[in-house]
């Protein structure tokens, strides 16, 4: 009531205040002032007798008299007096036993003696000393009360002994105790622990591990029981032993097999896939690639939008049965309709049609499909493709529908710098570079510029190249180029220009045939002995001709075979213009054979005979005569050193050859030994003769990458003559053959 009343009370003047006079209700209230409520009435209180009377108080209360203290009237000092009055206090006092004065001045710390409020008095004289500087300042190290040894890590040695698991690794190829070995906590921490807390959870952890494996292979109820053995005290092995002691129960097999799934075309499309039988145990690993390989086959065999859902195994504990059901969602049976693609191009959808192995109408086959992502990706041309199909839901007529091959692109950088290098006896080292860009003109179109820079062999050249051109892996090319070589059969200045057509084989796509086509015109200044002359004379060739060439290849690896044959055909028509035309042909076969002795060791060998027919050799430009010896041909010798030779000792070429190569290859991871030895010679003659036969023999060594093996090979020649290197080398990318 008395909050009510004061607010009330100071409320009313300001609504006295609104103007001069008394202001009516309604602007009080937009004057947005609050109006004052009309003063409560009064109300009669009850009558309350006090607890103790005034009298009995006032008598209790002490006299407080100003004449009885005179302090009492006295007025309060102020702060700046009280800390002078302190202060002389202080001064005048003694100071305690071992200490020095305090300080005196009513400034006291910081000297100010005129401060609102001021400091507080200073009794230690150490705290106005100044500090000592930092390179003085000294920190005495923490001492431990416990000796250094006594913190060393204490190590127990123990050894492992699993019993009970022999019988079970015998039933399985599984090889479960190596599993466990390359696994366990306890071989992990090799025979020594901190304490036996340590390894009595290596124990438990290992137990589990036990379990598992032994569930992996059909024993779903396996016990494993663990226990820490102390060492005896015979005087034997003092190590304790960390003992599992295996049971592993009944073994589990499948008693029933069931496929829910829609019909498929064949009907046992998904059970001649599910590799798993009534009867055989319950192995994991089987289950799983069971499962995997219907996964594959489905979408190989017309169902694109297959997927196979999760397992169900019923077990029974009492028979060691178990019931396996797999659902499979087959999706619609689809034939490959058309093709789309979409994102960064680097080329259209036309051209991924020239890519693809399959044709629209064929039934789908995720194989297929599989291999036109990776042929795109190996055009080099873009950073991701992804290949998939795409429902259209257009009925073909036959139960099936068309799909959609949908290619999404992501161009990648189309340029690329590159280099090689090789070195041979007779060829020295040889330097190669090129810069290409291989989309210049779509599709495929590549611009090449190259050179060479050797001992023996330099050189420019520009080269256009369409790739896959019409056709999945065939080739166009149109070459440029001037070369200067300088070998011991020949000096040569040359200009080429080339065209040619190919059909190859690819790491993606080994194929059965292959075969080329290809015209050529050359302009050669090359030195040659001149009989007659009785020197080397620098003469003059205008040369055209075409080329023919087919292979049949039924090996099982294009850079590194090692079963199978391959036999390779080539045929040149030539006419050389040099004092009159002189046409010939020149002609030469190849053929190779690869046999695997054993897994790591592969015995390969090869023959080669070469022919030029219907010309003198005099009349033959000095570089297109056939010469044999080198890395290439027979190794142990230098490069063309073998066949017919002028006064001076140096080749000169001849117009047949004949070669063989024997070789036993041995392999041990991405490394191998091989142990060769080479045959052959060239003869003055058109047709070998099979006389005179150079034989070379030596040692290699291979190292295997992605693309190819890497080659060094050391070779001699047997029944070495004057003049002949007692030591060759080779070096270069791929095998001899």
């Amino acid at each position: 009531m008395l909050t009510t009343i004061i607010v009330a009370l100071a409320t009313q003047p300001a609504l006295a205040q609104e103007g001069e006079g008394d202001a009516p209700e309604s602007d009080a209230l937009r004057a947005g002032s609050v109006p004052v409520p009309p003063p409560p009435p009064e109300v009669a209180l009850p009558e309350v007798e006090p607890i103790i009377p005034d009298e009995e108080f006032n008598e209790t209360v002490p006299d407080l008299d100003a004449g009885d203290d005179p302090e009492l009237d006295r007025p309060l000092e102020s702060i700046e007096a009280f800390e002078r009055r302190l202060a002389a206090e202080q001064s005048d006092a003694e100071p305690a036993e071992g200490s020095e004065a305090p300080l005196g001045d009513p400034a006291l710390a910081d000297g100010d003696p005129v401060e609102e409020i001021g400091d507080a008095p200073i009794s230690d004289t150490a705290l106005t000393e100044p500090l000592p500087p930092l390179g003085e300042f000294e920190v005495e190290p923490v001492e431990f009360a416990e000796d250094a040894e006594d913190r060393e890590t204490v190590e127990i040695d123990y050894r492992v002994a699993v019993n009970g698991l022999e019988d079970a690794d015998e039933e399985t190829d599984a090889a479960m105790r190596s599993m466990f070995n390359d696994l366990s906590a306890l071989r992990d921490g090799d025979g020594e622990a901190a304490n036996v807390a340590m390894i009595a959870a290596r124990l438990t952890e290992d137990s589990e591990l036990l379990k598992r494996i032994l569930a992996s292979e059909g024993w779903y109820e396996a016990d494993v029981q663990t226990r820490i053995d102390r060492p005896t005290d015979d005087g034997g092995d003092q190590r304790i032993v960390a003992v599992l002691d295996v049971n592993p129960g009944q073994r589990f097999a499948f008693s029933e097999i069931n496929i829910e799934a829609q019909p498929t075309e064949p009907s046992d499309l998904i059970r001649d896939n599910l590799a798993l039988e009534v009867g055989e145990p319950i192995v994991a690993q089987r289950v799983q690639g069971a499962e995997a390989q219907v996964a594959v086959a489905l979408p190989e065999n017309g169902y694109p939008f297959a997927e196979v859902g999760q397992r169900d195994i019923l077990l029974d504990q009492y028979t060691g049965e178990g019931v396996y059901t797999l659902p499979v969602e087959t999706g619609p049976r689809a034939r490959f309709g058309g093709i789309t693609t979409e994102g960064d191009l680097a080329f259209d959808a036309e051209h991924v049609g020239v890519l693809a192995r399959f044709k629209p109408g064929e039934l789908y086959d995720a194989s297929k499909v599989d291999d036109l992502r990776k042929a795109m990706v190996a055009t080099g041309l873009f950073s991701t493709v992804t290949v998939a199909p795409e429902r259209t839901g257009e009925a073909v007529g036959d139960g099936t529908e068309y799909v959609t091959v949908n290619a999404e692109q992501n161009a990648g950088p189309p340029r690329t710098i590159a280099g090689a290098a090789g070195y041979g006896t007779g060829e020295g080292l040889r330097l190669e570079a090129s810069w290409t860009h291989r989309n210049m003109f779509p599709p495929e179109g590549a611009l090449i510029v190259h050179g060479v820079a050797g001992t023996s062999e330099q050189g420019a050249g520009v080269t256009f190249r369409r790739s896959n051109a019409g056709r999945r892996d065939r080739t166009f090319e149109l070459t440029a180029e001037a070369l200067r070589s300088d070998y011991d059969a020949y000096d040569a200045y040359t200009g080429r220009l080339a065209g040619l057509i190919r059909y190859d084989s690819t790491p993606i796509w080994q194929k059965t045939l292959t075969y080329s086509l290809g015209v050529e015109l050359l302009a050669t200044a090359e030195k040659d002995y001149d009989f007659a002359l009785g020197r080397r004379d620098r003469r003059t060739f205008y040369i055209a001709g075409l080329s023919g060439q087919v292979g049949l290849d039924l090996t099982d690896d294009l850079l590194n075979p090692t079963e199978g044959f391959r036999v390779t055909a080539l045929v040149q028509p030539e006419g050389s213009l040099e004092d009159g035309f002189n046409p010939y042909v020149r002609a030469r076969i190849d053929a190779s054979g690869y046999f695997p002795a054993s897994e790591s060791i592969v015995l390969a060998g090869r023959i080669r005979l070469g022919t030029i027919q219907g010309v003198d050799r005099f009349d033959i430009a000095p570089s297109r005569r056939m010469y044999a010896g080198g890395g290439g041909s027979v190794r142990g010798f230098a490069y063309q050193k073998l066949g017919p030779l002028d006064p001076d000792g140096d080749p000169i070429g001849g117009r047949s050859l004949n070669e063989a190569a024997a070789e036993v290859r041995y392999r041990f991871g991405n490394f191998g030994i091989v142990g060769f030895v080479d045959v052959g010679q060239a003869y003055a003659s058109t047709m070998p003769q099979f006389d005179d036969l150079r034989f070379g023999v030596g040692l290699g060594g291979r190292f295997y990458t992605n693309f190819g093996p890497f080659r060094l090979d050391v070779a001699t020649p047997l029944d070495r003559r004057p003049g002949e290197s007692r030591i060759n080398v080779y070096v270069s990318i791929g095998q001899a053959f």
